[in-house]
C-alpha cells in the first residue's frame, strides 16, 4: 500500500504491523507542499492495493491520478469525519497550489483527536481489505489511540499554565489544528503554502509583536529554509526553536525509525520553553 505523507505511513506501520507492506510516496526530505508526482510515482499508486491520502486540500493531484489511472484498489480520503476549519482570514491570499482564499486548513493530523479518526479510516480500509486478520488490526487501532489520548492528555497537562499564550513561527500556517486544539495564539510568516513569501508588511509586523510581546523565541520548521526565523530573531533578540509539522521526515530520521508521536514529543517540549511554562 502506499501513503502520500509521514503521518499516514507511520499511523497505518503501526495499525498494520508486520501484516501490511506500507510505502511512503514522499521521498524523504521532500517538502510536500511543493511536491508533484512523477510517472513513477503514479505507476506506484496505480498498483497499490490501497492508497491513502490526507485530503483533497492537501493532496489536490491524489484524486487526479486516482481518475487519470482507473485505480481499481481501495482508495482512502484520511480526513473522512474530520471538521475541517479555515486557515484565516490572514492567510487567504491563492498561493498556485490548489491553496486558495478561505481555502480549508489541510494539516488536520496536529490535532490528537483528528488523528484518531484517522486511524478509523485506515482500519477500516484495512479490514476491508484483509479481513482475516481484523482482530489484530482492531486490537493495533485501539492501542494506537490510546497512545495519542495520553498524547493529547500530557499536551494539556504541559501546556496548560504557561508564561504566554502566544507563539510566532517563521514558517508556513501549519500548526493552526494544535493552536486552536490547546488555546494558543498563532501567527505563521507564510500563508498555507510553505512556497510563498512574507511580505514586507507581514514581517514588520511580526517584528513589532514579538518585542510588544516579549516573546523570547520564534519557531523554524523542518524542510523549510530558516531564513524569515532568522531575520525575525536577529531584528528582536529572539532564539530560535523547532517546531516539527510531521508532514515528512529526512532521510536520517526515516532511517532510524522516527515515529508521529516522538516527533510531537519534541514540539511538546520546545512549546514548553517558548511558551516558559513551569
Amino acid at each position: 500500500m502506499v501513503t502520500t505523507l509521514f503521518p499516514l505511513y507511520d499511523f497505518t506501520r503501526q495499525i498494520g504491523g508486520d501484516k501490511v507492506d506500507v510505502t511512503l510516496l514522499l521521498p524523504p526530505g521532500m517538502e510536500p507542499h511543493s511536491f508533484e508526482p512523477k510517472p513513477d510515482d503514479i505507476i506506484r499508486v496505480s498498483r497499490a492495493d490501497i492508497f491513502i491520502f490526507t485530503n483533497r486540500y492537501m493532496e489536490p493531484w491524489a484524486a487526479q491520478i486516482v481518475e487519470a489511472t482507473a485505480k481499481k484498489g481501495l482508495t482512502v480520503d484520511a480526513s473522512r469525519g474530520v471538521n475541517l476549519y479555515k486557515a484565516g482570514e490572514e492567510k487567504a491570499e491563492e498561493d498556485g497550489h490548489g491553496h486558495r482564499a478561505g481555502s480549508l486548513d489541510p494539516h488536520i493530523w496536529l490535532d490528537f483527536d483528528n488523528d484518531r479518526i484517522i486511524a478509523d479510516n485506515i482500519l477500516a480500509a484495512l479490514v476491508a481489505k484483509d479481513p482475516a486478520n481484523r482482530d489484530y488490526y482492531t486490537a493495533s487501532a485501539a492501542a494506537y489511540k490510546a497512545k495519542l489520548a495520553d498524547l493529547d492528555r500530557r499536551f494539556k497537562a504541559g501546556l496548560s499554565r504557561c508564561a504566554t499564550r502566544d507563539f510566532l513561527h517563521g514558517g508556513h500556517f501549519a500548526f493552526g489544528y494544535l493552536a486552536r486544539r490547546y488555546n494558543l495564539n498563532y501567527q505563521s510568516a507564510y500563508a498555507l503554502n510553505a512556497d510563498a513569501e512574507p511580505t514586507a508588511g507581514k514581517l514588520t509586523s511580526l517584528i513589532r509583536q514579538m518585542r510588544s510581546s516579549g516573546l523570547k523565541y520564534i519557531y523554524t520548521e523542518e524542510l523549510l529554509n530558516p531564513r524569515v526565523a532568522e531575520t525575525i530573531a536577529r531584528e528582536t533578540g529572539a532564539q530560535l526553536l523547532r517546531l516539527h509539522g510531521a508532514h515528512n521526515i529526512g532521510k536520517a530520521d526515516f532511517d532510524r525509525g522516527v515515529t508521529f508521536i516522538s516527533l510531537m514529543e519534541e514540539n511538546l517540549k520546545n512549546l514548553r520553553t517558548g511558551l516558559q511554562c513551569p
